[in-house]
């Protein structure tokens, strides 16, 4: 006996290859589908429509395979609200809770789509209603007529479910919408069409990040920079402190290594006890990170080593001296660490998702851990590049999940020098 569902894929669901990985989940996943109905789009513009059967074995392939498609943007053809039911207690789910990608995503709740709030991967849809209670729970399924506010749904990371939230079960009621490629190949970040680009920085794809980057600031948006040491030792920092100085960086997330290497070129000249300059081994060199710790400890924080006239340049300067926010996420292998690190995982990761969530460009700078860390936590939709020297990982921080990310396998130090002339120096601006 076999079981079956109709679903709907709508859209530029030929162009963007989306339909033929539906295709392909179904007969991988041992499923078979047949197609009902299926309009092309003949204009650049039209939109796809494809309604199609899915029959698997048993109703667990069944869901597995529904499961996928959501993933590609399919719904089920029956409208109906998505199944709730409460979590039975703290950081406790129900069994076959419903698991967020980064995409858009919208949930049907008293017959009505309501749109995810702070989208992220890897999470628990929660839906919540003014007067909603653990007792209301069993009615969740239906409209709550008497209720006068309009539903909300957002997301949770797993240890901050609360017994009594209202989690989102099953693949029913809910529609995912993936980026798409439109025909035309253009869109607001022309080249944010994911990939990797292994060359020296194109002066062309530096012109179109800086236009993004002005335009950012021209709005009121955030552009965040996710650092990592290498910034400090290939010689960037000093054009990453002049884009943090001009506005053109509103935040940094970094671990405590690129502080305190930053730190440490201010103080004495080295990174990590290489001469930046000279590139020579000075005497001691190699205690000059710790060196570099103690005396920001023995000031109590970077802010208050700034006050003191400890540190005068570089990036932590001029994010304290221009009230730009950083967050630094402690890991178990630091050395210190700085008192100004998060040491506690689950504090640092809520205090990357806040500046993830608040980011309108992302620019990953030459940090594997960070930028995997920050790009599970940010929506598709957020324009993001990855610039790193090592191939590894840009295609990693793809597989992960941040497909909107276009990655750049190029010298980071070279990169942040021309990225900065690009939007600092007038005579090197174009015409957006």
């Amino acid at each position: 006996m076999t079981v079956s569902q109709t679903v709907e894929l709508e859209g530029h669901i030929i162009d963007s290859g989306s339909m033929g990985h539906c295709f392909g989940a179904v007969m991988e996943m041992g499923g078979e589908f047949e197609v009902e109905e299926f309009e092309v789009g003949r204009h650049k513009h039209d939109e796809t429509y494809c309604r199609m059967e899915v029959t698997a074995e048993s109703h667990e392939d069944l869901r597995a395979i529904l499961h996928e498609l959501n993933q590609q943007g399919a719904t089920v053809a029956d409208p109906r609200d998505a199944t709730i039911e409460p979590a039975p207690d703290d950081q406790v789910v129900p069994v076959d809770f419903y698991s967020t990608t980064n995409h858009p995503t919208y949930v049907r709740v008293d017959g009505d789509w309501v749109a995810v709030e702070d989208i992220e991967m890897d999470c628990a849809l929660i839906v919540e209603r003014d007067g909603d209670s653990v007792a209301d729970a069993n009615d969740a399924n239906g409209a709550n007529e008497s209720d006068e506010s309009d539903p909300r749904v957002t997301t949770k990371v797993l240890n901050a479910v609360e017994e009594g939230d209202l989690v989102v079960t099953g693949e029913t009621g809910i529609r995912v919408e993936p980026p798409e490629r439109p025909r035309n190949g253009g869109g607001s970040f022309g080249f944010m069409q994911g990939g990797v680009s292994s060359e020296r920085p194109s002066e062309s794809l530096i012109e179109e990040i800086a236009d993004e980057m002005r335009d950012v600031r021209e709005n009121d948006g955030t552009v965040l920079a996710v650092c990592g040491p290498a910034i400090v030792h290939s010689g960037g920092r000093d054009a990453l402190a002049e884009l943090v100085r001009e506005g053109y960086v509103d935040a940094i997330s970094a671990g405590n290594g690129f502080a305190v290497h930053d730190l440490e070129r201010d103080l004495y000249g080295t990174s990590l006890g290489v001469d930046t300059e000279s590139l020579e081994h000075p005497r001691k060199g190699h205690k000059h990170h710790i060196y570099t710790i103690s005396e920001i400890v023995r000031h109590g924080s970077i802010p208050e080593a700034v006050d003191a006239g400890v540190v005068d340049e570089g990036v932590m300067y001029e994010c304290v001296s221009n009230d730009v926010p950083y967050v630094l996420a402690g890991s178990i292998r630091d050395d210190g660490p700085l008192p100004d690190t998060i040491t506690d995982s689950i504090e640092a990761q809520n205090a990357i998702r806040e500046q993830a969530q608040d980011a309108d460009i992302v620019l990953m700078l030459a940090t594997l851990l960070h930028s995997v860390a920050v790009g599970n936590c940010l929506p598709s939709t957020t324009k993001t590049v990855c610039v790193d020297i090592n191939p590894a990982t840009v295609t990693q921080l793809l597989d992960r999940g941040s497909a909107q990310a276009i990655g750049m396998v190029t010298d980071i130090g070279a990169f942040i020098p021309m990225l900065a002339d690009e939007l600092c120096d007038p005579s090197q601006q174009h015409s957006a």
